[in-house]
């Protein structure tokens, strides 16, 4: 049986170039809707990157949180911009680049 952090790494992967997710998808998605947080720290400490595309997991406001990887939030938002992905200012635009799953 897969762990919860499995589960969202299973799931990260699937994102496809120019979509995002948020924290709180991947935790109710991975059966855990109160762990975004938990979701947040996995990504954060992601040993499958690039394979795991940690940078395509966004705040819930399209904010970009966090990007442990060189160059930060900066190339966080370079790579999406690169990948496809909308943006409104410094947030992913979720009315169009939101994963659906």
């Amino acid at each position: 049986m897969d762990s919860f952090r499995d589960k969202v790494y299973k799931i990260a992967k699937s994102i496809p170039k120019g979509k995002v997710a948020t924290y709180g998808q991947l935790a109710r998605l991975a059966g855990k809707p109160k762990a975004a947080r938990a979701v947040g720290g996995f990504m954060r400490t992601n040993p499958y990157a690039p394979v795991v595309p940690c940078h395509r997991v966004v705040a819930a406001d399209g904010s970009l949180t966090g990007y442990s990887g060189d160059g930060g939030v900066k190339r966080k938002k370079e790579m999406l911009l690169a990948e496809g992905a909308e943006f409104k200012g410094e947030r992913v635009d979720l009315e169009k680049s939101l994963w659906k799953r």
